[in-house]
């Protein structure tokens, strides 16, 4: 598989809510986003599988989103990848590798999309999430760090993963 081709893609109907601290599906003009608050870190769940042509290289996270109703601040994103390994750990239990981040200021215009892309290595930043296996993606608006300035709710209308 040639870096830069999408390995993965999920819609805002896709997220497998946390059990606590979730974003809210809601519709913005009939497409449907999930909200981040701006007060609170609030995450959302795509589960995946890695499709067996990926070539073992680093991949890229681009979340595209819109703000409700702001027209300038910056948004933090972080996002983390969980194994789901054959034998590997109890999914009763959340086992998501580190998180990596990124900073995006919104477009001066709210409805208006932005796209915002995380980088992770192969290894450790992806879980040594491998070709084939199950995994989770968590996507977190980190709402209390101080680079995060946006008011009002961040809309993810869709999620995609590439290899880098």
């Amino acid at each position: 598989m040639a870096s830069g081709n999408t390995l993965n893609t999920w819609s805002a109907q896709a997220n497998q809510p946390p059990a606590s601290n979730f974003a809210t599906l809601d519709l913005r003009n009939s497409i449907s986003v999930l909200d981040f608050d701006a007060s609170t870190a609030e995450a959302a769940v795509f589960l995946g599988v890695l499709p067996r042509h990926y070539a073992g290289g680093g991949l890229t996270v681009t979340i595209i989103w819109a703000a409700s109703s702001a027209t300038s601040g910056n948004c933090k994103w972080n996002a983390e990848i969980e194994r789901i390994a054959d034998g590997g750990h109890d999914i009763d239990a959340d086992s998501f590798a580190s998180a990596q981040t990124a900073t995006e200021a919104t477009n001066g215009t709210s409805g208006i999309a932005t796209y915002t892309t995380i980088a992770f290595t192969s290894g450790a930043q992806m879980d040594s999430l491998a070709a084939g296996e199950a995994f989770r993606l968590r996507v977190t608006r980190d709402a209390a760090d101080g680079g995060d300035t946006m008011t009002g709710d961040a809309e993810l209308l869709a999620v995609e993963i590439k290899e880098t």
